[in-house]
């Protein structure tokens, strides 16, 4: 026993045995550590995704929800909602959708109370909304965007004699909507513009839907910018000539 003895001793007083030693403690710890922060980083999260496509200023309900498992790392510097009751019930912001499979983040989730309102209905007394029809190549190449003002041109044909000119000048598009009044920018599906929706006074509006229905009369828009001015009360008449021509094919009609 005591050879036995002497001999670990002399094995441990051994620097070489010493410096082995300390090698695969400092393994063991660095495995330990390593596979620590490996757990750690792995560790799943069970998280809700889309099981379809949501549009725009949709509720979400709990058919449109499936759950997957990711890394909890990754959730570190992305805003995802992982509690569904952060999710069901709320609606999809306007701008955006969440496509099939994907992820709920922050921004895209709100309470209806947050959606914006209906883009006339804060129109102030006296306005009306004229709706224009329009297509992908008026709109160039549907390049024209909500909040943007325009100019609406008119085109007729009197008798052989083409008159052109700027009818109105200056005025907001307040929505660009599809064939069937879907806003053409609410999705990730491509959508064609067919309509753009402006708030016109009362007298503006009648002189507008006047030169709609008459024969040979065209209205289409002209881009000028988001800057071209933005004043309140700045839509103004562009041609009285033109008013006088829409005037004189348009019969009056007293309630």
């Amino acid at each position: 026993m005591g050879n036995l003895i002497n001999g670990i001793k002399k094995f441990i007083s051994n620097k070489n045995t010493v410096t082995i030693l300390g090698i695969l403690a400092g393994v063991v710890v660095l495995w330990v550590f390593y596979n620590y922060r490996v757990n750690k980083a792995i560790d799943p999260v069970r998280v809700p995704y889309a099981k379809n496509t949501i549009t725009a200023t949709t509720q979400i309900t709990q058919e449109d929800i499936d759950y997957i498992e990711i890394s909890r790392e990754f959730l570190k510097n992305v805003n995802i909602i992982t509690d569904v009751n952060q999710i069901v019930g709320y609606n999809v912001n306007v701008g955006t959708s969440i496509p099939e499979g994907g992820l709920f983040y922050r921004n895209q989730v709100v309470s209806a109370d947050e959606l914006p309102n209906a883009p006339y209905s804060n129109l102030p007394e006296g306005y009306g909304v004229f709706q224009l029809s329009v297509n992908n190549t008026s709109t160039f190449g549907n390049s024209i965007y909500i909040g943007d003002y325009v100019d609406i041109w008119m085109k007729a044909n009197d008798n052989g004699t083409i008159i052109t000119g700027r009818l109105i000048e200056s005025i907001k598009v307040l929505a660009v909507l599809d064939s069937q009044g879907r806003s053409v920018f609410d999705s990730t599906t491509t959508r064609q513009p067919a309509y753009l929706l402006f708030g016109v006074t009362d007298e503006q509006n009648n002189l507008l839907v006047n030169a709609k229905y008459i024969s040979g009369v065209e209205l289409f828009p002209e881009p000028r910018g988001k800057y071209y001015t933005e004043a309140e009360g700045e839509t103004t008449i562009g041609s009285q000539r033109l008013v006088e021509y829409i005037n004189s094919r348009t019969e009056a009609v007293t309630y």
